[in-house]
C-alpha cells in the first residue's frame, strides 16, 4: 500500500520526509504562561480585522501570551509563506502569494488601534521578488509613520541576498532600528540556515551604518544549536566590526520533531556570562536569556538603547 502526502497541505514540505528527532524535555527555567487573559483576545481581533499576519503566531513564539496580553504584536508583512527553508523556523515554506497593496495601510491602522509606542515590522523571505520586498517594507514604514508619527519603528529584515539596491531602499525610509538576525554561528549555516550566507549578513549590517551612521542596528542569535562558546564570542567580534549596537541571544526551541534538534539547553548563568562578555566588547545593549527573542520588550529596549548612546556620547 502506498501512502500519498498532499504537499500543498504540508506546512513544511521540505521537512516532511526527514526522520523524527528527539525532543528534549525543557528545563525548569523555561516556563511561560498559557495564552489568554488581559487584552489577549482584543489584540487577536485587531490583527484579524486588519488582515495582519504576526510572527508571534507563525513562528510559535513562547512569549505570545505575555505580548498579546499587553496589546503588543510583531507585524509580519508580505504573507505567511516563506521562500526559504531554514531548519529552525516554523514559518510555512512554499510559493508565496502576490503582495497585498492594502497591507501598508492595514499595518498602520493596526499600530494605531493597538496604541503602540514602538512597533516591530518583519517579513518572510521573498526571494521571488526582484527587490526582495524592499519597496514594500518602505511603503509600510511610510504608511505607519504617517498614521502614527509618534511611534518608533523597528524593522527586522531578511538578508536581501542577490537583490542589489534593496537595502538602500529600506534604509532611506528611515526606520528607527534596523535589525537583521544572524540566527547562529557561521559553522551551522549549511545545516541550520542553508539559504543564507553569514558574511553577507555581516556586510548587510555594516552597510546600514555606512548609509546612515545614526541608525541603530541590531542582530540576534539562538544558542543550543550545537555551537561552541568560542564561536559565539567570535560572532560578537564580527558584529562589533560591523558596528552593531544591540545584540540579542536566546534559547533555540524546536518547533516539531522534523526541525533541527535542540543540542543543549543553555543555563541562565551561561546567558548572563554571554551578556557580560558582549558588553565588554562594546555593544550598547545586550539582551541574553533563555526566553529572549528579537522583538520581545523591543519598545523598552529601544528606550534603553537611546539612553545608552546618550550616556556614551557625554
Amino acid at each position: 500500500m502506498v501512502t500519498l502526502i498532499d504537499i500543498a497541505k504540508v506546512r513544511h514540505p521540505e521537512k516532511a520526509h526527514k526522520p523524527d528527532s528527539e525532543v528534549l524535555r525543557k528545563p525548569s527555567w523555561i516556563r511561560v504562561k498559557a495564552p489568554g487573559g488581559g487584552d489577549y483576545q482584543t489584540t487577536k481581533k485587531i490583527i484579524r480585522d486588519n488582515n495582519i499576519v504576526t510572527v508571534c503566531e507563525e513562528a510559535g513564539c513562547p512569549n505570545i501570551g505575555e505580548c498579546f496580553s499587553k496589546k503588543h504584536a510583531t507585524m509580519m508583512i508580505m504573507g505567511e509563506i516563506c521562500t526559504r527553508a531554514c531548519a529552525f523556523c516554523n514559518v510555512a515554506t512554499g510559493i508565496p502569494l502576490a503582495l497585498d497593496p492594502h497591507e501598508p495601510a492595514n499595518v498602520a491602522n493596526s499600530v494605531k488601534m493597538l496604541g503602540l509606542n514602538h512597533v516591530v515590522i518583519t517579513s518572510v523571505d521573498r526571494d521571488d521578488l526582484a527587490d526582495g520586498g524592499a519597496e514594500h517594507f518602505a511603503d509600510v514604514i511610510r504608511a505607519t509613520r504617517a498614521a502614527c508619527p509618534e511611534t518608533t519603528i523597528e524593522v527586522l529584515t531578511p538578508d536581501f541576498l542577490r537583490k542589489e539596491g534593496a537595502l538602500e531602499i529600506v534604509v532611506a525610509a528611515k526606520p528607527d532600528v534596523f535589525n537583521h538576525n544572524l540566527e547562529t554561528v557561521p559553522g551551522n549555516y549549511l545545516s541550520v540556515r542553508p539559504g543564507a550566507r553569514y558574511f553577507h549578513s555581516i556586510r548587510l549590517l555594516q552597510r546600514v551604518k555606512e548609509l546612515d551612521p545614526t541608525m541603530f542596528t541590531k542582530s540576534g542569535i539562538m544558542v543550543g544549536l550545537g555551537e561552541e562558546r568560542n564561536e559565539v564570542l567570535q560572532l560578537m567580534d564580527d558584529l562589533r566590526v560591523a558596528e552593531v549596537d544591540f545584540l540579542t541571544i536566546g534559547q533555540y526551541l524546536q518547533p516539531t520533531r522534523k526541525h533541527h534538534p535542540v543540542k543543549k539547553f543553555v543555563t541562565p548563568e551561561e546567558f548572563k556570562a554571554f551578556e557580560t562578555v558582549a558588553y565588554t566588547k562594546g555593544f550598547l545593549l545586550v539582551s541574553s536569556s533563555p526566553l529572549t527573542r528579537s522583538s520581545h520588550h523591543a519598545g523598552d529596549d529601544f528606550a534603553r538603547l537611546r539612553l545608552a548612546r546618550q550616556a556614551k556620547s557625554e
